[in-house]
């Protein structure tokens, strides 16, 4: 279900039982598999990858029938990719083409061309734009690898 409020890009491939609520942004070749909802206050950059069953959060606080006065945002930058069934708390950046692995559950923001796994999620590796994978062994002194961007 798509409710009236929600914008989303051209090309995107939005799977069945995903819930698009009003105040979210969707990008352009975005794939959104089964059993995703997107609350209020989520961002998708274009080229996003979300796996089946991802969850996002939007209140820090929840309870019962009381409702923040705005909702936290959440951002997932352009070519990210996140796994099935990990939890994305309120209020976090998912940076370009990084990786949150299956299962994980994000409680902090993610850099770009980083590969992030567990619970909770840890940094584990880097990755290029084009999905090769890279462990934290290729890190030079500086905290960069050379060639990401490729």
């Amino acid at each position: 279900m798509i409710l009236e409020g929600a914008a989303i890009g051209r090309n995107c491939n939005i799977c069945a039982h995903v819930l698009i609520e009003n105040d979210v942004e969707i990008g352009d070749d975005v794939t959104i598999k089964s059993g995703v909802q997107l609350w209020d206050g989520v961002r998708i950059g274009d080229g996003v990858f979300i796996g089946p069953n991802a969850t996002f959060t939007n209140d820090i606080v929840p309870r019962s029938k009381r409702y923040p006065d705005r909702f936290a945002v959440t951002r997932v930058e352009e070519g990210a990719s996140i796994g099935a069934n990990a939890t994305i708390v309120a209020g976090h950046v998912i940076g370009a083409y990084s990786l949150v692995g299956a299962g994980s559950v994000v409680t902090k923001d993610i850099p770009p061309y980083s590969v992030w796994y567990g619970n909770p999620a840890q940094h584990r590796g880097y990755i290029t734009r084009s999905g090769c994978l890279l462990d934290l062994g290729f890190k030079n002194g500086d905290g960069i690898i050379k060639g990401l961007e490729e």
